[in-house]
């Protein structure tokens, strides 16, 4: 929600923004080619930054890049470490602006294994090392001889790769005995995360190596990489399906696969044995222009949006540009097919649910709520009957200490019961079950008392009203539309302020016919209504609302996130004729119209302006 992450804004403009730039200067390109122009000269690929590597571990967006299969930049006579240099100070250059957190090698490093192959890519990847850089790499079967697995003893690939090059890194967590299985843990987005890189065969031992390492890390979400795993879209190898049934089914961590080895791209999903998806992804250029020019995959994580987008670039061809791009560069500067560029669906928190549930927010006592200037606090969690539908009756206690007591309306047999269903972020957790019915008018709902304080209250000062409800799935905008969640009785006609329709409430916080929250009120400064509105919410969901006026202006937040529609006019205080106020009732014409049909959480009224991160959702 908003309240707790609107510093990530900025961070999502700034990741965008290199992503923009990278656009732009393809487009630039594409229009290049077809006018003759000169092309633009984007050397910025090829340029490192001088900072040192710091992601930002509490960022809910974060980048993870990947690598695949680099053999041909690497064979023999043949080695050009350029493309993979490029796309490693691209990494280097964006890392802030990307919050990119961790890179990842498929494996093929080189082409033959040899020992001048891995001087030159160790060479590459010491532009990482200097930086700080948390990567993992592992080895394919062009990178050992193929017909070992990872008990195979020294190789070229282990003096360059081995263990011993990731010792002292911030995000290296060790490697099995043998050296060809290394684990790395990052952190983002507030928690731990692991990648698991194992070698192009494993080994028995190398399974129990895997199994220990993922039993020591119980509630830290996994990404695999190896170098053979999924063969084509839906399909897994003979060794992929290995993998999978000796290690992936039966560990709920792992929730994404990654390896290279075959081409094209492409992917599968399969579901464990906790019934939960794993998503298993094969990237492999090998086989494009230059050797696949050391593409990298872009696997951004937004954990707020619940998607994981990702992207395939060539920063060596980007960085080339101002040369004059030949016609196989200009297709594959970005490639934007459906395998190489595509979003992720996931819940992540309900994927991790099953072996790092997030746990329940406590309930907060009504002392740390009411906070100064509160002049009513209702909660409806103290019922000893709670959760077992009891009709409400007496009176419900306002627990500002105001006065401000609610007491029970019942409309054609109606009733009115408590329930322990709240909103996560709820103070209280416990809510009232409202069953408003429009024709014929039936249902019950709450008034303050004669006489309580908050009916003469003007807040000429400001105010910040704040309401917590949720929409069950039979809601029908022909039975349940335009009921108020919070409102104040006593018309404008009554008040004489006549302008717009003089029978409306003197204010309401209401729901329009498709679920908007709208507050439609008459300030003390006009006559008449000026209204605030929101974007619809859709049912079985819990809201947060909360109406904030300065004074001078009033702005209407959705879940902490301020609303498009409020009004820039003036408006100040809340006109009265001294009547009580309602929580899920709105009268019309001076009589009950419509009641609440759903649940309603907590409800605040403070006499100032709030700033969000007071509000009772924080």
């Amino acid at each position: 929600m908003c309240t707790s992450h609107d510093h990530n804004q900025g961070e999502a403009a700034q990741a965008g923004a290199a992503r923009r730039s990278f656009l732009r200067a393809t487009a630039l390109l594409g229009a290049a080619a077809g006018a003759g122009v000169a092309l633009p000269a984007v050397a910025e690929a090829a340029t490192a930054s001088t900072d040192s590597w710091r992601p930002d571990a509490h960022s809910r967006r974060f980048t993870l890049a990947v690598m695949p299969d680099t053999q041909y930049l690497f064979d023999g006579p043949s080695i050009d470490k350029a493309p993979v240099e490029a796309s490693l100070r691209y990494l280097l250059q964006h890392g802030k602006d990307e919050n990119i957190v961790f890179l990842s090698h498929l494996g093929d490093l080189t082409q033959n294994g040899a020992k001048d192959e891995f001087a030159a890519i160790s060479e590459a990847f010491g532009l990482l090392d200097r930086k700080g850089v948390g990567y993992s790499v592992l080895a394919g079967n062009h990178d050992v001889r193929s017909s070992t697995d990872d008990q195979r003893g020294s190789t070229p690939y282990l003096d360059a790769f081995g263990p011993q090059r990731f010792k002292g890194k911030r995000t290296f967590g060790g490697a099995s005995d043998d050296g060809y299985n290394t684990y790395h843990l990052f952190r983002a987005a507030g928690r731990e995360w692991l990648v698991l890189a194992l070698d192009w065969r494993l080994s028995a031992k190398g399974y129990t190596w895997a199994k220990d390492v993922l039993a020591k890390h119980p509630r830290t979400p996994v990404i695999l990489t190896t170098h053979e795993l999924v063969v084509e879209d839906d399909q897994l190898s003979a060794y992929g399906q290995q993998l999978w049934d000796q290690l992936v089914e039966e560990h709920d961590q792992i929730f994404l696969t990654l390896n290279g080895h075959y081409w094209p791209a492409g992917r599968a999903t399969r579901k464990n044995a906790a019934g939960n998806e794993v998503h298993l992804h094969l990237t492999n250029y090998q086989n494009r222009y230059f050797g696949g020019a050391a593409m990298i995959r872009l696997y951004r994580f937004d954990l707020d949006r619940g998607v994981i987008d990702v992207e395939t670039v060539s920063p060596w061809i980007l960085g080339r540009a101002g040369k004059g791009l030949n016609e196989l560069e200009r297709q594959e500067i970005e490639l934007s097919g459906d395998a190489d560029r595509f979003s992720v669906e996931i819940d992540f928190e309900k994927r991790f649910a099953g072996f790092a549930p997030v746990p329940a927010r406590p309930a907060r006592p009504a002392s740390k709520v009411v906070i100064p200037g509160t002049v009513a606090y209702w909660r409806f969690d103290s019922h000893e009957d709670s959760g077992d539908a009891t009709p409400v009756g007496g009176t419900v206690r306002d627990l500002s200490g105001r006065g401000n007591d609610l007491t029970l309306v019942t409309v054609g047999g109606g009733a009115l019961t408590w329930s322990s269903d709240h909103h996560p972020d709820q103070p209280g957790h416990g809510s009232l079950e409202f069953q408003g019915f429009k024709s014929p008018l039936k249902g019950a709902y709450l008034r303050t008392v004669d006489g309580a304080p908050l009916n003469s209250a003007t807040f000429k000062d400001g105010y910040t009203i704040e309401a917590f409800y949720r929409l069950p799935a039979d809601w029908d905008p022909d039975h349940h539309a335009w009921s108020g969640i919070v409102s104040r009785t006593g018309t404008g006609g009554a008040a004489g302020k006549t302008a717009d329709d003089p029978d409306e409430p003197l204010a309401t916080l209401s729901l329009s016919n498709d679920r908007e929250p709208q507050w439609a009120m008459r300030p003390l400064n006009q006559q008449g209504i000026a209204t605030n509105w929101g974007q619809e919410t859709p049912l079985e969901t819990w809201w947060h609302l909360a109406v904030v006026n300065d004074g001078k202006y009033t702005t209407l937040y959705v879940e902490g996130c301020p609303v498009v529609r409020n009004p820039k006019a003036a408006a100040t205080g809340i006109t009265s004729v001294g009547l009580p106020w309602l929580l899920g009732g709105y009268e019309y014409a001076g009589k009950i119209d419509q009641i609440l049909h759903g649940r309603l959480g907590d409800v605040r009224i403070v006499s100032r302006a709030l700033p969000v991160t007071a509000f009772m959702n924080h």
